[in-house]
């Protein structure tokens, strides 16, 4: 039984290992670390294993980023999402490039 235990163990910190990557890949320099999401579809949560597993894992992985991590299920996929309070000059920074990206679009869809 103990080896049995050894290789869930391993293969929880290389789900681990993989959902930290996936999300640290995600993240935008200039926001330090804030407004962090990985989306899962479901064809990467039906390969990496059961639901609850994943989970806790991407759990553990936003921990291991300094998050304070929230997952939900919508419609087959896996929101992981980092919950904690903005610093206003963060929030300032992606309202103003959300608000270039919006006027970028309007204007090449003229």
């Amino acid at each position: 039984m103990p080896a049995k235990d050894e290789l869930t163990r391993r293969r929880h910190q290389n789900l681990v290992d993989r959902l930290e990557s996936l999300m640290r890949a995600g993240l935008k320099p200039q926001y330090q670390g804030y407004y962090g999401q990985l989306i899962l579809g479901a064809d990467h949560l039906a390969e990496m294993g059961e639901l609850k597993d994943v989970r806790r894992a991407a759990r553990e992985a936003g921990r291991r980023l300094g998050w304070k991590p929230t997952t939900t299920l919508v419609g087959g996929r896996l929101f992981v999402l980092d919950a904690r309070e903005v610093p206003e000059e963060i929030e300032q920074l992606a309202a103003d490039a959300a608000t270039e990206a919006m006027d970028r679009a309007w204007r090449e869809h003229r």
